[in-house]
């Protein structure tokens, strides 16, 4: 047995290496580009990038987040998914071990953070990404412990149906779309992965966090309330901060309605 650091070290390593394929997908999904082929090149000169400069992190700090062809400036996206993706692999390690349960939900939070990223950077929420979670998180709901096949049916069907009614309830008080059908899929998939009881603290936290960070970031762009601001980043922050505190978020709701 490996001791605990070398483990924690390896989930952190390869959290980053699936961070990286994440920043391919977040890349080409929307494009409606293979994902596999072919393989990796600079966006501004085309030039395939080779194995040493595709190291996460590490190369981007070798190159100064520039392309070594063309030397063009590459996103700081990249590091930040990259990054991102091993913290949540290495928190996810530390919550469940070295397990089916990790690698499954490592697989969630990795689609959680592809849609939040092409969320912020398109305003979109590929249905090649929702539906097949909504799918893959039913199918998980067999194996996962805090989660019955049961719950994942009523999670989507609860989620995807509040969110419904409320966007169709604001379309037709101010003649104006609000929430998408992205959005809908988004929660439903979220659902289907952690059930039922998850719809509401997850709504709640992310509404929240959108309202405080929302708020700032309308006051900082000073274009006002017509500014677009993306809603699937803050269901991720739900659902991730219920990942980690759900039992405690539902004993707290619990005693404050008690």
């Amino acid at each position: 047995m490996y001791p605990l650091p070398v483990l924690h070290f390896f989930a952190l390593l390869l959290g980053m290496i699936i961070g990286s394929f994440l920043n391919v997908c977040i890349y080409r999904i929307p494009a409606k580009k293979s994902i596999m082929f072919p393989p990796s090149s600079c966006p501004a000169c085309g030039e395939k990038i080779h194995f040493y400069d595709n190291i996460p992190i590490i190369s981007y700090i070798i190159l100064s987040g520039k392309c070594r062809s063309c030397g063009q400036h590459i996103s700081y996206q990249y590091p930040v998914v990259e990054l991102i993706t091993g913290i949540s692999s290495l928190l996810l390690f530390m919550k469940f071990g070295m397990n089916y349960q990790y690698l499954l939900y490592l697989l969630f939070v990795s689609s959680l953070i592809t849609i939040s990223f092409i969320d912020i950077n398109l305003k979109i929420i590929p249905d090649r990404i929702s539906l097949p979670g909504i799918v893959s998180g039913f199918f998980a709901s067999f194996v996962l412990k805090d989660i019955t096949p049961l719950d994942s049916l009523l999670g989507v069907f609860l989620g995807g149906g509040v969110f419904y009614i409320v966007a169709v309830t604001y379309e037709r008080l101010t003649g104006k779309t609000g929430m998408g059908g992205g959005d809908i899929k988004f929660i439903s998939m979220i659902c289907a992965w952690m059930g039922w009881k998850a719809v509401f603290p997850v709504i709640m936290i992310s509404s929240l966090s959108a309202a405080t960070i929302g708020s700032v970031f309308i006051l900082l762009s000073g274009k006002g309330r017509g500014v677009k601001i993306p809603f699937g980043p803050f269901l991720s922050v739900g659902a991730v901060i219920y990942l980690f505190s759900g039992q405690e978020i539902l004993n707290w709701y619990l005693n404050l309605s008690a």
